[in-house]
């Protein structure tokens, strides 16, 4: 269990990890509200990256979750989402 937070960084070093990143793509600039598609991420790329978020922060996050959320905001709303809820029943 973990109550750690989720950040932007948190979310581009998983994603680097998980699946590299395109050319011409800068996953260091604004990229909060830019849907992962844009950003050269497809399903398969956010479901390694939904698993190694899971075994990094020990929660569980369903494919439906990782479907809905289509940008990096979304996702990292998900995953404080699940902490926060951990946390609170610890």
């Amino acid at each position: 269990m973990s109550t750690k937070e989720f950040t932007l960084d948190d979310l581009r070093r998983i994603l680097l990890e998980a699946a590299g990143a395109d050319e011409g793509v800068d996953l260091d600039g604004d990229i909060l509200d830019v849907p992962f598609d844009a950003l050269g991420y497809e399903s398969l790329a956010l479901l390694e990256t939904g698993g190694r978020i899971e075994r990094e922060y020990g929660i569980v996050l369903d494919e439906e979750l990782l479907g809905d959320a289509d940008t990096p905001r979304a996702l990292i709303a998900a995953v404080t989402q699940h902490l926060s809820a951990v946390a609170e029943a610890a």
